[in-house]
């Protein structure tokens, strides 16, 4: 007897695009994943519910969200799937050039410092390798997101991944306009931020952040004030220049300002330096010849850091 769930035309796709919608629980996103119009996405759907007999979703105008059977679905599926995508992986290895699309999830921060300066080259020497980048504040689970790789700060990486170093050191800076300074005067240690305007930043979980600064073993953690909170960090600089208050962002985004006089320095010594930043993905995964080229990339660009 026939098995009643044997695979069919289409089915595959039908599949990726269950998960797609169970991964993003919206059906719009999906379709922007996937490249393929809204109604197709619901239309997969309705068919795939129709022939199981299960409702999988629940829908409303402003949500979607699994079922139970949707879950256990979406459970059994996503090792499967990910075990199909490997096995199509390893045959396009078997091409002289490297091709396919890499999927990356990164913080914007991360994007600027480190993709930018390459994406140019890299997209000319590769050109049948597609990068689809997804910029993400909060730290999302690339496995359960379908991406082949992450890029977060090295303490942020998680343990059961395979990092790999990309970037020097990050050290973050205090600064605010020289207008702000001379109306309001100079911190000299973090204490005295108390007492004056700072640009807060907000993480996508909705928690603020708690600005932590480091001298000689002293570790000090302020919950500092401010007129304005944001959850941009690009954003942050610019406000600081238009001498709303002082920001506390990663200094590589404000170099610029700071060489040309828009933006002044304080609390240097204070500064703490973070280990960098790591592209990671799962150990269990196997890499394809898209993602090894960006890695060597990434690796061998001039402020990169070797990692053997």
């Amino acid at each position: 007897m026939k098995n009643a769930h044997q695979l069919k035309n289409a089915d595959l796709f039908t599949l990726n695009v269950f998960l797609a919608v169970a991964t993003h629980r919206s059906f719009r996103v999906a379709s922007i994943e996937l490249d393929v119009t809204p109604s197709a996405i619901s239309h997969s759907v309705k068919s795939l519910e129709q022939r199981l007999g299960v409702r999988l979703f629940n829908r409303t105008t402003r949500s979607v969200s699994l079922t139970d059977a949707g879950g256990r679905l979406a459970e059994k599926l996503r090792p499967a799937i990910s075990s199909i995508a490997d096995a199509m992986r390893a045959v396009d290895d078997l091409r002289d050039i490297p091709c396919g699309n890499v999927r990356i999830n990164a913080s914007e921060g991360a994007i600027r410092m480190i993709m930018r300066p390459v994406l140019a080259r890299f997209l000319r020497e590769y050109p049948q390798v597609h990068l689809d980048i997804v910029t993400d504040g909060k730290l999302s689970d690339i496995v359960a997101g379908g991406f082949d790789a992450g890029i977060r700060l090295a303490e942020a990486v998680p343990r059961d991944m395979i990092a790999v170093r990309v970037s020097d050191t990050v050290r973050f800076a205090a600064v605010a306009s020289p207008a702000y300074f001379a109306e309001r005067g100079r911190p000299t240690v973090p204490q005295d931020l108390y007492r004056h305007d700072c640009i807060r930043f907000r993480f996508e979980s909705g928690a603020i952040y708690r600005w932590e600064f480091e001298r000689q073993g002293i570790a000090e953690t302020i919950n500092v004030n401010g007129p304005l909170t944001l959850t941009d960090q690009p954003l942050m600089v610019d406000a600081a220049i238009d001498g709303i208050g002082i920001a506390f962002v990663p200094d590589h985004l404000v170099l610029d300002a700071l060489r040309d006089g828009r933006l002044d320095r304080v609390l240097t010594d204070w500064c703490p330096v973070q280990p960098g930043l790591c592209l990671y993905y799962p150990s269990h995964r196997h890499v394809s010849t898209g993602l090894r080229v960006l890695i060597d990339t990434l690796r061998n660009q001039p402020t990169s850091i070797r990692v053997d």
